[in-house]
């Protein structure tokens, strides 16, 4: 029950975030993807199962939020969810290189199937490139030093 209040918890504060404070800065070029990156750690914390729950959760959300067809962010983070999780029995999860891998071809992935769905045509595909690798790499670095520095913050100490 404590792993459900903790996935709606961030659900709620993930579209808080990209509702707000994310969605001035992607005005200004810089894409975070809050989406990506709240279920690939979900991902690799509860598996591929969970990881996909909270994709399809967290994208179906966010397709109602915005004014585009429904199940667009839904099916995309599901399957990343998944593919996470399923990779996560395999690699370490705990290292921050894997993890920075893991957030930038989820984002880019991600922001590419998004973009897909904006953009018609290949007459601009050197801009959309632009945008999904500044993207991917904006995510991924971001990411993995907040999975990194909350792994540093939230472990058990040593009491003396």
């Amino acid at each position: 029950m404590r792993g459900i209040g903790a996935a709606l918890s961030g659900v709620i504060v993930v579209l808080l975030l990209r509702s707000t404070l994310l969605a001035g800065l992607a005005a200004r070029g810089i894409v975070l993807d809050a989406l990506v990156f709240a279920t690939v750690f979900w991902g690799l914390r509860g598996g591929a199962a969970f990881g996909a729950t909270f994709g399809f959760m967290i994208g179906l959300c966010a397709d109602l939020d915005a004014a585009h067809s429904l199940g667009r962010h839904a099916l995309g983070l599901s399957l990343i969810g998944y593919l996470v999780g399923r990779l996560s029995g395999t690699l370490v999860r705990d290292s921050v290189p894997t993890q920075l891998l893991l957030l930038i071809a989820a984002t880019a992935v991600h922001q590419a199937w998004s973009i897909a769905f904006e953009m018609g045509g290949l007459l601009s595909w050197q801009e959309v490139l632009l945008r999904v690798v500044l993207g991917a790499f904006a995510t991924g670095v971001t990411g993995a030093a907040i999975l990194a520095f909350s792994k540093g913050w939230m472990s058990p100490r040593a009491v003396t």
